[in-house]
């Protein structure tokens, strides 16, 4: 059959798809070895042959004592670090007990007011041996501070804590939602932890940039990789301002990835994107310590990948999609969960993903050798290819003022939006086809959620939650408070490095509501542009 007779098919990010590869589609391909410059293979030498991908779990619900019991549940199941989600109302700078909050209070995730909250959550895990990601990003410098606090009472010098914060603030804007703050202070208070970090926390990763997210609001897999490409440079300039140098950040810095679809587009937009990644940083930024150059990434599922319909077959999607995040090189990874059309993780659920990680590891041969997909004339071909989209979507933020003005302006997230908007009609007339809501669907009720456990608030718990909030404000120093706080402003107000003046609040049991008020009484709120 003739090449003009087969069906054409063309990737997410629109690439078309040879019937055959030969060695002269791949001839040009900049392979070279892992662990060595531009790290297309992997950013160390043995890769899993060494150590296997981080198994990191995102959860979190309910109050501080709920997810202390998750956490300790799957550590005791082999996951080997953790990744905290948080309630809307922390995520928005809300008390538990404030009126917006009350229907919100544990429902996505813990709900944290106080150093006391964040304190219990970690309860009997040894912050020196289990690495901490904290999911949160506008107040994401209380968060932070509380736990460094944490760590210390456990005993951990500065030099030796360990950890991540998500602290992405410019994908909030795009993709999620969660802003408090205007474009620049929010971005300057990135910087702060960026700072903050750099001159006190050594090993401590102050910001993970979430093209997850820019995925999930309808980029294409090139994009995604661009997008958050330009994020991470906005940050890292507005660091190197701070006469910090480019070998003093960006090996701090990491990825959070999104992962479904086509699987080939997966691992290339990860060996590309690594590739393309080290250039930037040792060209563009001139860093001289090749460690500076590694892209640094977490990986598994994406949740837009995943259906109501029959949701059991969620668990063979999820396999796919860790399977595309090792064989792309990821470091770390935190699966999706077959029950996340529905609800927050179940344990069930949650163990489910963690086995799939833990089979492709121990029992498929994902952790044999480097990067086996390499020399694939398909797979060396394909990765160049998305090397040029990738360029290419960091082009569209260059042309548009760059990343703040295209924020600011709403031309990205209008952008996204018709993307996501197309994306989800080729769903709906199967164009793009999905098994079982478009392609071979059942006639009986199959959207039904049988056996899905879906998550409930315990209003008991979250009472007593509210109680703890009341009891500690009767009891705290309130000159203590107010003395903190007007500190806080002055911080402010003087554009300087906010985050010792929050960790002063944190320390006299300043709550997290009464923190944001307090940055917020002089950066004022964001307001999202008409589009």
């Amino acid at each position: 059959m003739s090449e003009e007779n087969t069906k054409k098919v063309s990737l997410e990010s629109g690439i078309e798809v040879k019937p055959v590869y030969t060695q002269e589609d791949a001839k040009s391909a900049d392979i070279g070895r892992p662990g060595e410059f531009p790290f297309t293979r992997g950013i160390h030498p043995l890769m899993y042959r060494k150590q296997p991908w981080t198994m990191r779990q995102y959860a979190g619900f309910g109050t501080p004592q709920q997810t202390n019991e998750r956490f300790k549940f799957l550590i005791n199941h082999g996951q080997n670090a953790l990744n905290v989600a948080f309630d809307l109302p922390t995520q928005m700078g809300l008390d538990s007990d404030s009126d917006e909050a009350l229907a919100e209070v544990g429902r996505v995730g813990m709900s944290v007011n106080t150093l006391n909250d964040l304190e219990e959550a970690l309860s009997g895990i040894p912050l020196d041996k289990i690495s901490v990601s904290l999911t949160i990003n506008a107040t994401a410098p209380i968060l932070v501070a509380m736990f460094f606090l944490v760590a210390k009472k456990q005993g951990l010098k500065p030099e030796n804590i360990r950890g991540t914060a998500q602290n992405d603030i410019l994908k909030e804007f795009i993709g999620r939602g969660a802003w408090i703050f205007p474009v620049e202070p929010s971005v300057k208070i990135v910087t702060d932890i960026i700072e903050y970090s750099c001159r006190n926390y050594p090993k401590y990763n102050p910001v993970s940039i979430c093209g997850y997210h820019v995925r999930e609001s309808g980029a294409t897999p090139a994009q995604e990789i661009g997008y958050a490409f330009e994020i991470a440079k906005c940050y890292l300039e507005r660091s190197l301002q701070r006469n910090l140098k480019a070998d003093d950040v960006a090996g701090r810095f990491s990825f959070n990835f999104n992962v479904y679809g086509n699987l080939w587009e997966q691992v290339t937009k990860f060996r590309a994107g690594r590739r393309l990644w080290a250039k930037i940083i040792k060209n563009e930024f001139k860093a001289a310590d090749e460690k500076s150059m590694l892209l640094r990434m977490i990986a598994g599922g994406g949740g837009s990948g995943l259906t109501i319909q029959e949701p059991e077959n969620n668990i063979i999607r999820g396999a796919y999609y860790a399977l595309a995040g090792a064989l792309g090189g990821t470091q770390t990874m935190a699966l999706c969960c077959f029950d996340e059309a529905y609800t927050i993780p179940s344990e069930k659920a949650s163990l489910l993903s963690l086995r799939t990680m833990q089979i492709l590891a121990d029992e498929v041969g994902l952790c044999d050798t480097v990067d086996p997909l390499a020399g694939s004339y398909f797979v060396e071909a394909l990765t160049d290819e998305m090397e040029k989209k990738i360029r290419e979507s960091m082009s569209e933020i260059q042309s548009m003022g760059g990343i703040i003005k295209s924020i600011n302006e709403g031309n990205l997230q209008r952008k996204l939006s018709a993307q996501a908007y197309n994306y989800e009609r080729k769903i709906r007339s199967g164009e793009t086809p999905k098994v079982a809501v478009n392609k071979y669907v059942k006639n009986d009720s199959c959207t039904e959620q049988k056996d899905i456990q879906v998550y409930q608030t315990d209003k008991k718990e979250i009472e007593a939650q509210l109680k703890r909030l009341n009891k500690l404000k009767s009891e705290r120093s309130s000159n203590s408070v107010n003395k903190a706080l007007d500190y806080l402003k002055k911080s402010c107000e003087q554009d300087q490095n906010i985050m010792p003046s929050i960790t002063d609040a944190v320390s006299s049991m300043a709550t997290v509501g009464e923190i944001t008020s307090a940055i917020k009484s002089v950066y004022g709120g964001f307001k999202e542009p008409h589009f």
